[in-house]
């Protein structure tokens, strides 16, 4: 299996992408990675590996670049020539930390969408307090949906949840303002009537505050409302464990405390970092392409790797195919 890797996207490129891509060889022996980038600003971290392969590239997607003109114009860039090498066959499937807008746009457009499937969605798996976590998606491939897209990702949400995730008859449920079947705008409600009549084990609407309690395995909305939902949950995490440090840090009786609960906190930390479950797919691509979190260190990009290699593996793409597309 070939996985082909963006070396140069990512807040730490290329060496956390470089040294995840090493942990994921050692990790698997069937794996072959191909990383794509500057070979000279690559070189420093380079390790000598018969399974890894590097694909020189003079020309890199910048964060800031507008997406679809940065992909038309930059032929040579490290995410364009991943995104060409999975189209072209020479890879199984892809993973970026880079521009996200612009790696949509690679997907799309180079990897190319299922026949079938009106828009991809872009689809993190985000903690949940009991360890089991749950697919979350759009969050941000598009921000205004329809009733059909929705259903679209339910059934492709709950193919990976039991594929990927392994498990069996995945809980779906639709975010909305309240549990009771008739709330929510027009199109949660025309939605509700579509998935219940989906080949999915739809449970219904979900309210935002269950989300962390492991209500369901999948849970879809559209992109802009999912996009915010994220966010809120990232900065809520983020300041919680601020405020920990802050009062922890606060006196030497605390500081004593805090030493008696390092691990535990540690653990807690890691229970709720979502990069733990890999990145965020692309679903609804003839190919996984998955976009690791900007900041990602080596373990971020191992475990998206892994996350990608999971998909190649059980065929995603091609089931999603099946049961959304044209069968053919």
């Amino acid at each position: 299996m070939i996985i082909a890797l963006d070396g140069m996207g990512g807040d730490h490129a290329p060496r956390e992408i470089i040294e995840g891509a090493i942990e994921s060889l050692s990790e698997f022996n069937d794996l072959h990675i191909h990383i794509y980038g500057n070979e000279e600003i690559m070189k420093p971290y380079l390790t000598r590996h018969e399974r890894l392969t590097v694909v020189h590239c003079t020309e890199k997607i910048e964060p800031d670049d507008e997406p679809v003109r940065a992909i038309r114009k930059k032929k040579d860039a490290s995410m364009v020539r991943m995104a060409q090498a999975v189209k072209d066959g020479d890879a199984d499937a892809c993973v970026s930390a880079g521009n996200t807008g612009a790696l949509m746009a690679a997907g799309l457009f180079v990897v190319g969408r299922i026949k079938g499937i009106d828009r991809p969605a872009l689809s993190p798996t985000l903690p949940t307090i009991g360890g089991q976590g749950f697919v979350f998606l759009d969050v941000g491939a598009n921000a205004d949906a329809k009733p059909a897209h929705l259903q679209q990702y339910a059934i492709m949400g709950s193919i990976y949840a039991e594929k990927v995730r392994g498990i069996e008859k995945p809980r779906v449920g639709l975010l909305n303002i309240g549990t009771e079947e008739g709330k929510g705008n027009e199109l949660t409600k025309s939605a509700y009537e579509l998935l219940s009549s989906a080949p999915i084990n739809f449970i219904g609407n979900v309210e935002s505050r269950e989300l962390l309690n492991g209500v369901a395995d999948v849970i879809v909305t559209d992109g802009f409302t999912g996009n915010m939902v994220l966010k809120t949950i990232e900065g809520t995490a983020s300041g919680f464990f601020s405020m920990l440090k802050e009062v922890y840090g606060a006196s030497f009786k605390n500081k004593l405390s805090a030493a008696l609960v390092k691990d535990g906190l540690r653990g807690l930390k890691r229970k709720m970092d979502y990069t733990e479950y890999g990145g965020a797919g692309l679903f609804g691509l003839n190919s996984p392409v998955i976009k690791a979190h900007g900041s990602s260190n080596a373990n971020a990009i191992l475990n998206a790797i892994r996350q990608a290699r999971t998909m190649v593996e059980y065929d995603v793409c091609g089931t999603i195919r099946e049961t959304v597309g044209d069968g053919e």
